[in-house]
């Protein structure tokens, strides 16, 4: 066993952005695999947008435009906000997503750094309010799904809107677990005659339940490799699971097993990859146990009791707003010294 001191290894923005990166591959392939190839048209017109958004950002403030783009924020910020878009959406909203998230969110606040809010969460949320209608195009898992598009069909319909001749839209795509759910209930219909739809899968959604897994076993690498803590993720998933198991015990018919809503919609992805961005999320460690918690519950109550099915964005920026409330109270005592009240 090696004895102490210890040379800590060094990192950099750059191999902690790579690390997150890859942790996210296996989640897209589980996608395309399950879904079809057009999340990697998405997810290529999401990079190549914030990589010139960003050059175009830091040349305009008089900046070398390298350091920033080799850093790989942006990519990560695009690959976010890629993935939290339905992949059959129109182009035009993939970049005005990602302008709002690279531009807007980040660099008006001063970069990398800098940001209040989480970039990616702020290009979704400008989009779902603009934009409701284009964000409900959720392609249907493949074993679903009465057509299947080729990555160049894909990439036909998101650019020009133009479907391969005879097929509809109806037989590519469908609504998603959360908006099913949504819409039976207000149907009268009970969780158990619900979740006999095809589109509910054993825990989850068909297909879906599975990229949940990904993203988490790609969340527990990331933990693995000390870029991430546990405490934001294990306090996200708590406050998830006991907010939606408490409403399950109430009304089992009315609302679902907490489980479904951890395999569900941007649950892990938010857990592990959005609500633990350094910048934007909490920095003690009870802070980040408070902040995960936070958006854990507000998570399940947007979803349930508010107006949108997936409330992940909207839980990690009203959080955001909560920090530095958050990181004033949560302040560990210094050894040797008496705590401190937080300055008025």
């Amino acid at each position: 066993m090696l004895s102490s001191p210890y040379i800590a290894e060094k990192s950099s923005v750059s191999i902690i952005m790579l690390k997150v990166l890859a942790a996210l591959v296996p989640g897209i392939a589980v996608y395309v695999w399950l879904f079809g190839p057009a999340i990697l048209v998405t997810l290529t017109l999401a990079s190549v947008t914030a990589l010139v958004l960003e050059t175009s950002a830091v040349r305009l403030r008089g900046w070398p435009a390298r350091p920033f783009l080799m850093d790989g924020s942006a990519l990560v910020t695009a690959w976010l906000l890629a993935l939290s878009l339905p992949p059959i959406a129109p182009w035009w909203l993939i970049v005005v997503g990602t302008f709002f998230a690279i531009v807007v969110a980040k660099h008006l606040y001063g970069g990398l750094g800098n940001n209040l809010f989480n970039p990616a969460m702020v290009g979704y949320a400008v989009l779902i309010i603009s934009f409701p209608v284009q964000m409900t195009q959720w392609p249907s898992p493949l074993s679903l799904a009465g057509a299947h598009l080729g990555l160049l069909d894909s990439a036909q319909y998101i650019f020009t809107g133009i479907l391969p001749d005879g097929l509809k839209l109806d037989a590519i795509s469908s609504a998603t677990p959360l908006d099913t759910l949504r819409t039976q209930l207000q149907l009268e219909h009970t969780v158990r005659e619900i979740t006999r739809l095809p589109v509910f899968g054993s825990i989850g959604g068909t297909g879906g339940e599975v990229v949940v897994l990904m993203y988490l076993l790609g969340g527990l690498y990331l933990w693995l490799a000390r870029i991430i803590t546990w405490h934001i993720p294990a306090a996200f998933i708590a406050g998830l699971w006991i907010t939606g198991g408490l409403f399950h015990v109430a009304d089992p018919d009315r609302y679902i097993s907490p489980w479904f809503h951890l395999a569900t919609g941007g649950a892990m992805l938010g857990a592990f990859f959005i609500a633990t961005d350094p910048v934007s999320g909490a920095t003690t460690p009870r802070g980040k146990l408070i902040f995960g918690a936070g958006i854990g519950m507000l998570t399940y109550l947007i979803r349930t009791l508010g107006g949108y099915p997936d409330g992940v964005a909207f839980a990690v920026l009203l959080m955001n707003i909560m920090v530095p409330l958050i990181d004033a109270y949560t302040q560990p005592k210094v050894y040797g010294h008496k705590q401190k009240e937080p300055a008025e």
